[in-house]
């Protein structure tokens, strides 16, 4: 700690320190964006204004569009701003805004996709029990349950993070602050940050993916015993959309966090961190809207309602 200066403030590199394509990742990522906003906004407000939507199912994908809001939010927006002002620089409080306003749902999001695989399961597995096992009130205990441990994680890893002393170099080799750069910067000792890194993302992410996965065996079992080709169709596509989300989030995850630091690859990182960060919460509501027919049907009579003069008889 000889002859060094604590940081006040970072600087985020971007995705890229090439200048010729800070353009063309500005408009993708601002059109990204935009799709991700409009189609969970769409989602959010469908599973709350519509009475057909007024399910367990759709209580907790409402929930999933909200997370997917915040988590977008916390990132891109900032980097927009960045590329826009020609000014990479955070301030020492703002990256530790953005590291929990990004943690906070990213940890109840793998809670939450946990919880709707066995959601799915009771709804294959026992649809005459299903409005007792899985009612309105269960499902707000459990989005509560599920906030208040994923709001621990956050300020765990924001605690732990930033602890740590951060001297003379400020350059984060991200887009946004996140855990991982972060201890690349640290002049501490970072051996506890890693292993609450590893126990806790263990524990969220290896952990949830085998109880999903689990679900996900009893729910095949259960269709594999339904007799009629059509029945198994209409089984499956229950959670067809749920397992295209799964593998893409947790494939992600798992391979940003769950690694010995020694084998990180910041480059290869920041790719990655892009599709779980940005890239899947954009395409939850397309996956879900375009292999549902409830939500398009809920989409249609919302309009002709809300915004479409009513037809006057002859």
């Amino acid at each position: 700690m000889t002859n060094t200066t604590l940081v006040s403030e970072f600087i985020i590199l971007g995705l890229s320190i090439n200048p010729e394509l800070e353009t063309i990742i500005f408009i993708a990522f601002l059109i990204i964006y935009t799709v991700a906003l409009i189609g969970n906004l769409i989602i959010l407000l469908l599973s709350i204004i519509d009475p057909g939507l007024n399910t367990p199912m759709y209580f907790f994908l409402g929930f999933l569009s909200f997370l997917d809001i915040c988590s977008t939010s916390a990132t891109v927006p900032k980097m927009l701003t960045a590329y826009v002002t020609k000014s990479k620089v955070i301030s020492y409080y703002g990256c530790v805004a953005q590291l929990f306003f990004f943690t906070w749902p990213m940890g109840i999001e793998l809670l939450l996709l946990t919880v709707m695989a066995y959601d799915r399961y009771i709804a294959i597995g026992s649809p005459l029990h299903y409005a007792t096992i899985i009612n309105r009130r269960v499902c707000i205990y459990v989005a509560i349950i599920i906030t208040i441990v994923g709001s621990l994680n956050s300020m765990t890893h924001t605690y732990c993070t930033f602890r740590l002393p951060y001297c003379d170099d400020n350059k984060i080799n991200h887009f946004f602050c996140e855990i991982m750069p972060l201890l690349k910067l640290a002049c501490g000792d970072t051996y506890i940050n890693e292993i609450v890194v590893f126990t806790a993302d263990f524990i969220l992410g290896i952990c949830c993916f085998c109880l999903t996965c689990i679900s996900y065996v009893f729910i095949l079992n259960t269709i594999l015993k339904i007799r009629t080709a059509e029945g198994k169709r209409k089984a499956f596509s229950t959670c067809a959309s749920h397992i295209t989300i799964v593998s893409m989030y947790y494939g992600a995850v798992i391979f940003t966090y769950i690694r010995p630091r020694s084998r990180l690859s910041l480059g290869k990182d920041k790719i990655v961190s892009a599709l779980y960060a940005v890239i899947t919460p954009t395409l939850n509501p397309i996956i879900y809207s375009l292999r549902n027919k409830e939500v398009k049907e809920a989409f249609k009579r919302t309009i002709k309602s809300r915004w479409l003069p009513p037809v006057s008889p002859s």
